[in-house]
Order: structure tokens, then C-alpha cells, then sequence
């Protein structure tokens, strides 16, 4: 059945033509069955994640690509531009058979999620990044066969520290402790999943000084799995507002705690003539009308707010609160 949307005069005349018998239902489905499309779906090609989960998948990432940026230019002192290229999933098999022989290869883990990422970085890229972090112009050398232990090391430690980048991009969805568990140069001695395990693999497009090339990311569906739900833009819009009201509730109980208010306490009350007043004498006793088996009330800024025992605190006066007044009234 073709996809464009009918116009209303078309609805009109397909309803007319079928209410005067011109057309015949039946034989409207048996054309719509003929004319059904067949799509083929490969079984080595499992999609598990869904468009939404993808767009989401790539908005976290975007975030990671600019974070990366200013880490990288930070710390080489050059000119830096990372970009998502591209997000797919892919059968495991199918991206190791994309990536050089001899690359860059950094195992991480994700705890607390289970499995293992894969941050491949081409040669070009990592050996402009090695010149420049060893004081050279950044110019780019494939001699990833050779690699000294130094320069291992170096490199190690410079992408171990990039990754915490992810980290932060990630916050947004969940928490998560990148470390890095190994290093390698060839992709067919790394198998962190099997051959047919879907994969996302996002695609950077990296310019450092004169060199360029890809950095890719490949995440098992296996350690995605527990927070599938969390990919998708509307639960990171909701998350997003969530946030944002509980940061608000915060800053205004941070602000109204700062607020000084007049507290007070009347040990009781009474009346007398202005004539007793007058003629009042040392060791004469006023009968207040509070009882000293009933409490006290607390007022704050002359609201009653609680029920409280007179006493001393470090020689000084004192009350003990020990009930809400609103909270006795409710009961």
C-alpha cells in the first residue's frame, strides 16, 4: 500500500465508490496484499535498540565529543575537533573487521555495570597525540607494530584519563567508574563479547593540529542492557525537569535556613490593678494562669508553633521542645 496520505476529496470518492459498489472491499485488500512490501531481516544483524534509544544514545555522546575537545586541548596545546560522525549497531564481528590490523585498542570497565567498552583510537590519531604530549608538533606516524614500553605507557595512561570524560557525559543517564583493564594493538586477540553480539560502535571524527582520523567507541548491548529504559529522550527530558525542581527545592531550603525569626516563650499570664501594681513589695507572689503540670508554648514571630519544658542549659535558661503543636491539633 503506498505510504502518501490522502487528500480529503480522494477519502471522499474511495467512500463513494464503495458505497455505490463501483469498488469492491474485497478485492481493495486482496491488491493491498499483493502490493504489501517485504522487507529482509538478517538474523546476524539483530536490532535491539530502537530508533529513540539511538538518538539517545547519540545526544550523551555529543556531550562526551565536546568534553573531549576541551581535554584534549587542554592538554596538548593544539588544535582539537571531535565530532560524532555516526552511531550503529553492528554484530561484534562486523566492527572488528572494520578497524585497522594494527590500532589502538583500550579495554575499559564500566562498573557497576557488567562488561566491557572499547575505545579504538587510529594510529594516525594516537601517534599526533603521543609527538605532541613528548613535546613534538603533533605530527602523526604509524609505527603501532614497534611501540616502545614508554610510549605504551604514555598512551595508556593519556586515554585512561580521557575516558573520564564519559563519566561525566553519562552522569546524565548513570553513574559509572571507567577503568582501564587493557591495552592492545590487535583487534583479532581482543573478544570481550561473541562474534554476533550487537554492538553501538559511535564514530568520532578527530582533527588534531594536521592529522585526522576516527576514534570509535564500542559498547556491548550486554552492558546497556540494565539501563535500556534510561535512553530514551523522554525519560532523559523527565529526568531532566526532575532535576532541575530538585535543584530549585534545594537552593530555596538552602536560602529560607538563613532566614532569622523571633522565638519566644511566655512562662504565663496575668491581670492586675494598677493600685497592686503600685504597692507591689519584694517577696510578694503574682499568680500567673499557667499550671506548672501543663507546657509551655514556643512562639515564632508570634505564632504558637510548639509545646516545651522549661530548664537550664549550661547555667542559662532554656526549653526543651518536645511536641508540634499542629502535628497535636491534627491528631
Amino acid at each position: 500500500m503506498a505510504d502518501d496520505v490522502l487528500s480529503q476529496g480522494e477519502i471522499d470518492a474511495l467512500l463513494s465508490a464503495l458505497s455505490s459498489g463501483e469498488m469492491d472491499a474485497d478485492e481493495l485488500r486482496a491488491d493491498e496484499t499483493e502490493n504489501k512490501k517485504i522487507r529482509v531481516y538478517d538474523f546476524k544483524r539483530a536490532l535491539r535498540f530502537s530508533k529513540d534509544q539511538i538518538r539517545g544514545l547519540t545526544r550523551i555522546h555529543e556531550n562526551f565529543a565536546r568534553l573531549l575537545t576541551s581535554f584534549f586541548s587542554g592538554h596538548l596545546r593544539s588544535y582539537v575537533s571531535i565530532q560524532v560522525a555516526s552511531v550503529d549497531q553492528v554484530p561484534y564481528e562486523e566492527f572488528i573487521r572494520s578497524v585497522p590490523s594494527k590500532t589502538i585498542l583500550n579495554v575499559f570497565s564500566a562498573d557497576p555495570l557488567e562488561g566491557r567498552l572499547l575505545f579504538e583510537v587510529n594510529p594516525n590519531i594516537a601517534y599526533a597525540i603521543l609527538d605532541r604530549m613528548l613535546g613534538g608538533s603533533g605530527s602523526s606516524l604509524n609505527k603501532v607494530e614497534t611501540l616502545t614500553e614508554i610510549e605504551t605507557k604514555i598512551m595508556s595512561r593519556t586515554f585512561g584519563s580521557a575516558m573520564e570524560s564519559l563519566e561525566e557525559a553519562w552522569e546524565s543517564m548513570v553513574s559509572i567508574d571507567v577503568e582501564m583493564e587493557d591495552f592492545e594493538v590487535n583487534p583479532q586477540f581482543l573478544q570481550i563479547v561473541s562474534p554476533n553480539e550487537t554492538v553501538i560502535v559511535i564514530s568520532l571524527n578527530t582533527v588534531i593540529g594536521e592529522s585526522s582520523g576516527m576514534m570509535n567507541i564500542c559498547i556491548p548491548h550486554i552492558l546497556l542492557e540494565p539501563i535500556i529504559s534510561k535512553l530514551s529522550v523522554h525519560y532523559w527530558m523527565e529526568n531532566q525537569a526532575h532535576k532541575g525542581n530538585e535543584e530549585d527545592y534545594h537552593l530555596l531550603q538552602e536560602n529560607l535556613s538563613k532566614v532569622s525569626v523571633d522565638v519566644k516563650t511566655n512562662l504565663g499570664e496575668t491581670s492586675v490593678t494598677i493600685e497592686d501594681f503600685l504597692h507591689l513589695q519584694t517577696d510578694d507572689v503574682i499568680k500567673l494562669d499557667q499550671s506548672i503540670h501543663k507546657p509551655l508554648k514556643l512562639y515564632v514571630d508570634e505564632e504558637p508553633k510548639f509545646y516545651v519544658h522549661p530548664g537550664k542549659k549550661n547555667n542559662h535558661l532554656a526549653v526543651q521542645v518536645f511536641s508540634d503543636m499542629e502535628e497535636e491539633n491534627d491528631g
